[in-house]
């Protein structure tokens, strides 16, 4: 390797053999967090400032902006580290302290907005997008840069393709900007591998409504978990490509994050557990040919300061 950004993606699909057990139907974790910056999100941020360089709109010395909840903020620090790049990253306050803590130690600046709904001015992502105008850095926009869901297309679905031999029951994932579910829902569409692609999303966000009627509900409220659901459907979150819904509490996210680490020995984050608990609700249920594949979408580290991992 002749860079850290070269260790991006090929990560393993591991089976669950304890959680899993005596189910329909076997499950298996694709473990995103064993990325070098410790979740799915760094094979965005590379993807996306490969793209923009041989577009011309980068030079070298460059401030990048990007609105995260930590993990793309990760990713695109590495790639800045790499690259010699500037970065900032704009969070809002619901995210751990673990996550600013991080960020500052790989040299990115943190800006720090009140958990305000999207249409806010101090919403993290409109907060992002004013500094970029303002200033004139460049916005690497996760959540419309269509960058985003190609890179899952062409790199994660396709590697989970080849790991399950093109054999596919489910894919259950949540949706932070959309780009994992969007991205692996196309490959398997495109392969023709019959799979049923599964929104994961937490109590409280209106993507599962959305994704079930095509239209916001009321049911937007509060929610723990880190890095995934929303009041507003994002551009990278494409409905066509999803079958179905399965809401889960913040309560069975945690619980079973937790028993991730202790049983099947995956250092996850809270989001993974929102995944494998959807995951087995839909191998419990039985109907699919395949197994259900599901992703670990970032590393324990950046929790250790979280409620749910001092439980």
């Amino acid at each position: 390797m002749t860079s850290i950004l070269d260790a991006i993606g090929e990560t393993p699909l591991v089976r669950l053999r304890s959680m899993a057990a005596g189910l329909p139907h076997e499950v298996w974790v694709k473990c995103e967090h064993l990325n070098p910056g410790g979740s799915v999100k760094d094979r965005l941020a590379k993807a996306i400032i490969e793209d923009a360089e041989a577009r011309g709109r980068l030079s070298p010395g460059d401030t990048l902006i990007e609105a995260t909840a930590g993990n793309t903020g990760m990713g695109l620090a590495l790639v800045a580290a790499a690259r010699g790049y500037r970065l900032v990253c704009v969070l809002p306050a619901k995210m751990s302290v673990d996550k600013v803590r991080a960020l500052e130690s790989m040299g990115a600046t943190v800006v720090v907005t009140p958990n305000a709904p999207p249409e806010h001015e101090d919403n993290f992502q409109n907060v992002a997008r004013r500094m970029a105008e303002e200033r004139g850095w460049f916005l690497t926009d996760q959540f419309a840069n269509p960058v985003n869901v190609e890179v899952h297309r062409v790199t994660t679905g396709a590697e989970i393709l080849r790991q399950t031999g093109g054999r596919v029951g489910a894919f259950v994932s949540g949706a932070g900007t959309g780009g994992t579910i969007s991205g692996v829902g196309r490959a398997l569409r495109d392969a023709g591998a019959g799979a049923r692609v599964v929104l994961a999303d937490p109590v409280g966000s209106k993507l599962a409504g959305w994704v079930e009627t095509g239209t916001l509900g009321d049911d937007d409220a509060p929610y723990a978990v880190e890095g995934i659901g929303s009041s507003r459907p994002p551009a990278n979150l494409h409905r066509d490509v999803i079958d179905a819904v399965e809401r889960v509490t913040d309560e069975e996210s945690f619980a079973t994050a937790r028993r991730l680490i202790a049983e099947e020995g995956l250092l996850v984050g809270g989001s993974a557990g929102t995944n494998v608990a959807a995951a087995l609700k839909v191998a419990a249920r039985g109907g699919l040919d395949g197994p259900v594949i599901t992703v670990g979408c970032d590393s324990w580290d950046r929790y250790f300061s979280t409620p749910w991992m001092r439980a």
